[in-house]
């Protein structure tokens, strides 16, 4: 009997843990839900990527990592106050932290070291999550329903095509070496 009241407690648990992390309209705002699910996620990224290249700044032993690292952070630093004063002016909080997927994945690149942390910050935090934002972004900015949703989309979209760009080039030259 304990272990069943055991094993039910920590299935509910995980429950509240993970719909903690599920986002549902914010009824004061006048966004769509769509466009709330878009700064939610945009604002849960920003967090991941200033997160994880803080963590570079103390673990990457590579200069260009390191580089690449304090861009990150100024840059989605400043596209983070972006999205706060957007969200502040469509009356929607947006999250101050990475979501639950983005913390499980940055706890597991703070277990590598060395190389090993250059490599998989640069494919993650680099590569694979800008080809994601991306994606986002760019429907966004085709579909979002609220204009200032929608420029923003489009006005970020050339700077993270460019940190895109930035890490695929830094992750070749880490195969190349």
């Amino acid at each position: 009997m304990n272990r069943y009241r055991s094993t039910l407690l920590i299935s509910l648990a995980a429950s509240m843990i993970t719909l903690a992390g599920c986002s549902t309209p914010q009824a004061n705002s006048p966004l769509s839900a769509a466009d709330q699910t878009f700064l939610e996620n945009a604002a849960q990224g920003n967090y991941a990527e200033i997160e994880g290249s803080r963590m570079a700044q103390e673990k990457a032993t590579s200069q260009d990592v390191l580089d690449f690292a304090a861009n990150m952070i100024r840059e989605h630093t400043r596209a983070s106050e972006k999205l706060s004063a957007l969200a502040k002016r469509k009356s929607y909080v947006p999250p101050m932290e990475p979501s639950i997927v983005q913390r499980t994945e940055l706890k597991s690149l703070s277990l590598l070291s060395g190389n090993a942390f250059n490599k998989m910050y640069v494919d993650r935090i680099g590569v694979a999550a800008h080809t994601a934002t991306i994606q986002q972004f760019e429907t966004a900015a085709a579909n979002a329903q609220d204009p200032d949703v929608r420029d923003f989309a489009q006005d970020m979209l050339p700077s993270l095509r460019h940190h895109l760009e930035m890490a695929q080039a830094l992750n070749q030259k880490q195969k190349a070496e």
